[in-house]
């Protein structure tokens, strides 16, 4: 008979330590799979993580250093910045990037969603973040094991709370880790509704329902071209 598992099982190997820090959100467990057949495929995931990150991160320094003066040159306040976002098992920690909107944009309103030609973008926030070299500041989360190359997009706990109680299995995206890329980031625009996160939210599920070295591979590549204008999700 078939061991089943999910992230709330007790195998040492697979179970991960949570934070008292909560969100209000509660992981669903992954799809019933082989226990041995998910260890070795998150193994491999760690370890991909690990070795592909600090590569990106020695080859992207210098281009980080540039975009983080340009940043600092142009607009009032640091050139990166910090976020609270919700990772695996609901527990908090903090993403960087590359500061691409105005300084404490948010004082007045509070966590709100980036949407089209938002006027809290800097002009030099538009190119890094039409090159996604933003995200670059994020290869220190996977090295530091707080989120992957892969995954459903990490969300801030405030809006990730509303998000729980509007919409059916929004829980089942915090059994794993977070992504900087992911199938539903590839194939979906930005979230500016709800209803565009309960369609992230089913590829989501798709993406946990087939969990594998081989589909992190293709979202890589997939990620790479779509960057460079090569790929266009149908």
């Amino acid at each position: 008979m078939l061991r089943t598992y999910s992230v709330l099982d007790t195998d040492p190997v697979l179970r991960r330590w949570t934070d008292p820090r909560r969100t209000g959100t509660r992981p669903s467990p992954l799809p019933f799979r082989r226990t041995d057949s998910l260890r070795r495929t998150l193994l491999f995931k760690r370890v991909f993580d690990y070795t592909f990150a600090s590569a990106l991160l020695a080859l992207t320094l210098p281009l980080m250093a540039v975009c983080a003066g340009l940043v600092r040159l142009t607009s009032r306040g640091p050139a990166f910045y910090s976020q609270q976002r919700v990772g695996q098992f609901g527990r908090v920690f903090t993403l960087y990037k590359l500061r691409t909107m105005y300084h404490q944009c948010e004082r007045l309103t509070g966590p709100t969603w980036s949407v089209p030609g938002d006027p809290r973008v800097t002009p030099v926030g538009r190119v890094l973040r039409a090159l996604h070299v933003d995200e670059l500041p994020q290869l220190v989360n996977v090295l530091r094991g707080q989120m992957s190359m892969i995954g459903p997009r990490p969300e801030r706990p405030e809006i990730a709370a509303q998000l729980a109680r509007t919409i059916d299995d929004y829980d089942a995206r915090s059994s794993v880790l977070p992504g900087i890329t992911g199938h539903a980031q590839v194939h979906l625009p930005p979230d500016v509704t709800v209803a565009d996160v309960r369609d992230k939210v089913r590829l989501d599920r798709y993406y946990l329902s087939r969990l594998s070295t081989w589909f992190d591979l293709v979202t890589l590549v997939r990620t790479a071209l779509r960057i460079v204008g090569v790929y266009r999700a149908k």
